[in-house]
């Protein structure tokens, strides 16, 4: 049986996250969507919540604490609730971690994941992303061929986030000939890696993004994910929408939070507008898509925990959720009027935000 009861540390996680969002990353959405920089500051503070470090291994100064995907979505929801692209800016380190953590061999464990637990926030990410309109996160055009005994990566990756500052991305790629999907771990600086001009996005503008080309990019034996064993490319894509799923919930409550406090306080003919019953029927729908989009993304996460397979669960979440969020941060805009389409509130933001989730794969993991 399905249960969501949360244990006292997941409690204490979510309690502690939310007021890091609401007190830190909330006043400074809109001047980071606006200049499109996040203060280095902030993403300090936020480093030493330790949410990188935590579920890495205490030998390599980690705090060894249980990986969890329901924790995971529960940080993501905070945070996002606060905003969405700091929030990814903040996650993106995991992209490249977690993999690693979780399917890498002890000598990658070694090599990357000690830099993760010091007290600076290191910029590592993922790119899986490619530019092209027919997109498929399971048949990929980036092709890894084996040369000798190494691998040659050849195409393009777009909205590969922190690519412009990251030591190391963990590149997704089919074989030559082989559609499977493996996971290489490309350096900084390495032969054939170009990283364009940062991408300039209708939505996520705080969030730096960076169109990436690979050309003959020659790679030993030891970038293979999880050497000859290689990856579940199908689990990492299941943690990956459960984490996007997450941040929409977040992004979704904060904007039906928003239009309700609005709704309550603006008044026309004697009355606050939440009275009226177009506005109050609207804010019902919205209280219910978020609660039931949670919950789509909180079972998929279950089942994530409990090592099944979650494909449909989180495949259907993050569609469902991608939808919801747009037409809550839509009726958001609604509820304010003529107020909702100006940058003196933020459900405009949240408007834009909400649109990129249709397409988004692989920019957050759980």
């Amino acid at each position: 049986m399905i249960s969501f009861d949360l244990t006292e540390e997941q409690r204490m996680v979510r309690d502690t996250v939310g007021a890091f969002a609401r007190e830190e990353i909330a006043p400074a959405a809109r001047p980071a969507d606006e200049s499109g920089e996040i203060p280095a500051a902030l993403i300090a503070k936020a480093w030493q919540l330790g949410l990188v470090r935590g579920p890495l291994p205490e030998r390599l100064g980690g705090d060894g604490d249980t990986r969890s995907a329901l924790t995971g979505a529960i940080i993501a929801e905070e945070l996002a609730a606060g905003d969405l692209a700091i929030a990814t800016h903040i996650l993106a380190p995991r992209l490249f971690a977690f993999p690693i953590l979780e399917m890498g061999t002890d000598a990658q464990r070694d090599t990357y994941l000690r830099r993760f637990t010091g007290p600076d926030f290191i910029p590592a990410g993922a790119a899986l992303m490619e530019p092209r309109f027919d997109f498929d996160a399971v048949d990929l055009q980036t092709r890894a061929r084996a040369d000798g005994s190494g691998f040659i990566l050849d195409g393009r990756k777009c909205m590969v986030a922190l690519a412009s500052a990251s030591e190391a991305f963990l590149v997704y790629a089919a074989g030559n000939g082989d559609s499977r999907v493996q996971a290489f771990i490309v350096p900084r600086g390495v032969s054939g890696l170009t990283v364009r001009d940062r991408e300039k996005n209708m939505g996520l503008k705080a969030l730096e993004t960076f169109e990436v080309e690979f050309s003959e990019c020659r790679l030993g034996p030891e970038a293979k994910l999880g050497g000859e064993a290689g990856i579940d490319h199908g689990r990492i894509l299941s943690q990956s929408r459960v984490a996007l799923a997450a941040m929409a919930v977040g992004m979704s409550r904060a904007a039906f939070d928003y239009a309700r406090a609005y709704a309550k306080e603006r008044r026309a003919f004697g009355a606050p507008i939440a009275t009226r019953q177009a506005v109050a029927f609207m804010l019902a729908d919205m209280a219910i898509e978020v609660d039931a989009s949670r919950l789509l993304a909180w079972e998929a996460a279950w089942r994530l925990d409990r090592g099944e397979d979650a494909a449909r669960e989180s495949y259907l979440a993050r569609n469902y959720v991608a939808s919801a969020a747009l037409k809550i941060a839509d009726n958001a805009v609604q509820t304010l009027g003529g107020h909702g389409y100006i940058r003196e509130h933020p459900v405009e933001m949240y408007l834009r935000n909400a649109r990129g989730f249709a397409t988004l794969e692989g920019l957050a993991t759980v």
